[in-house]
């Protein structure tokens, strides 16, 4: 009766999300109101409320360290951006080749999402090309390549994607291990998709007006944030591997490091100067309620880790699918109607590292799935969704031309992970 009564609070809180544009509801508050249901409900039906609420504390713990992570990296790259730092990357296409222009913005996508985030990458990278053309068709297929590079180029770093983040904070991964592991799958993933997609443009260019415009300098305070920026995210792993501290310390070491450089640089400029570029700015200026989302979301799933219910489920999966490749196939599918984050902090409470240990293939592999199969579905990741509200993208349209092109991606660069793994036996 109580499983039952949790699993409904939690299948109802999900589809408020899910609903988030049609209900006009924020997803953070949705979020929120499962999150704390849910264990409103678990503490009411046990006989140690004293017991319930250790538990509570325990994970309150674990989800702090990545919200804390979430938080200095969200401000380092607000940072980046109000300073213009990102036209740095941009200034150096010169490219009127519609083609070339498709092949040079997945690449930068895939590796520079690997850096910051896919979500930030998606959507600076969206932004950053509308500019550079006139056709609205063509700024919606590239927004739609954007979309699968970011979230291929996020699912091998433990910086790149929300979850490959949580299981590199949960001990399943390793930093250098995920990045070695899964480099090759998840460019495989990106690489598909996107010769399809440059083949269309084939003999086709930009009237170069568009590029024009955008070459801007972006001075010099701009190169000297961007470059001590993704120098300190990049920091954040060595740290952890070196100290052995978790990686939140690590990112708020580097969030502690920027603000003195932005202190200095902008020392002897005006008051309103310093306000427009400080540290206190961009802290008012990142996504709050999507970390509030987090937070809602992986208390609910902690509520029925602590109940049972995920050991249950996790049997379920074993029993019913009898292989590893087979459970992080159907979890990164499922990725693409149901947000990846609940999904990877169900895995993590299904499967204890008894059962897989640090580095084992099978956290290799969801990292992957999960990472990546959200691009099959335009609203199956926040990267998605951002590009969906940048460019008006209606959903009909993604799974017609984007979807396909996101499955072979996805299937193929499965496919090569395993055979990676059957060839090397790594």
């Amino acid at each position: 009766m109580i499983s039952a009564l949790l699993i409904m609070v939690f299948v109802l809180g999900y589809a408020a999300i899910a609903f988030e544009h049609p209900l006009r509801l924020n997803k953070a508050a949705s979020a929120l109101i499962t999150g704390v249901l849910c264990w409103t409900v678990y503490i009411l039906s046990s006989h140690s409320h004293n017991e319930v609420t250790e538990q509570l504390i325990h994970h309150i713990g674990e989800i702090s360290s990545i919200l804390f992570f979430l938080l200095g990296a969200m401000t380092i790259v607000e940072l980046i951006d109000s300073h213009n730092g990102f036209e740095i990357i941009i200034s150096s296409i010169h490219t009127t080749s519609k083609r070339k222009l498709l092949i040079t913005i997945s690449i930068i996508t895939f590796f520079l999402s690997a850096v910051l985030d896919n979500l930030t990458t998606a959507i600076v990278m969206t932004s950053l090309t509308a500019k550079l053309l006139n056709e609205k068709e063509d700024k919606l297929w590239f927004a739609g390549m954007i979309v699968i590079a970011a979230n291929a180029g996020g699912a091998w770093s433990p910086l790149g994607d929300v979850t490959t983040t949580m299981l590199w904070i949960g001990g399943q991964i390793t930093a250098l291990n995920i990045i070695y592991k899964t480099i090759f799958a998840s460019l495989i993933v990106c690489l598909l998709p996107m010769l399809i997609v440059a083949y269309r443009f084939k003999g086709k260019y930009i009237e170069s007006t568009a590029g024009k415009e955008m070459r801007k300098e972006s001075g010099k305070d701009g190169k000297i944030i961007l470059f001590s920026g993704i120098g300190l995210l990049l920091f954040v792993p060595l740290f952890k591997t070196v100290t052995h501290l978790p990686p939140f310390m690590g990112m708020l070491l580097a969030l502690g490091i920027i603000w003195i450089i932005t202190t200095v640089i902008h020392s002897d400029k005006d008051e309103e100067a310093k306000k427009k570029y400080n540290v206190a700015n961009a802290l008012r200026k990142i996504d709050a309620p999507s970390i509030l989302f987090f937070l809602g979301i992986l208390l609910a799933v902690a509520a029925l880790e602590s109940f049972g219910l995920l050991k249950e489920m996790a049997g379920f999966l074993t029993t019913t699918l009898k292989n590893d490749y087979l459970i992080g196939s159907s979890l990164g599918v499922l990725s693409a109607i149901v947000d990846n984050v609940p999904l990877v902090a169900a895995a993590q409470g299904m499967y204890d590292l008894t059962t897989y240990p640090p580095d084992h293939p099978f956290w290799e592999f969801l990292a992957l799935t999960t990472g990546t199969g959200g691009s099959m579905i335009i609203i199956g990741s926040a990267a998605g969704v951002a590009v969906m509200g940048i460019e008006n993208i209606r959903f009909g349209w993604y799974l017609k031309r984007i979807s396909w092109l996101a499955l072979i991606g996805f299937v193929a660069g499965s496919l090569a992970y395993i055979a990676q793994q059957l060839i090397f036996h790594t």
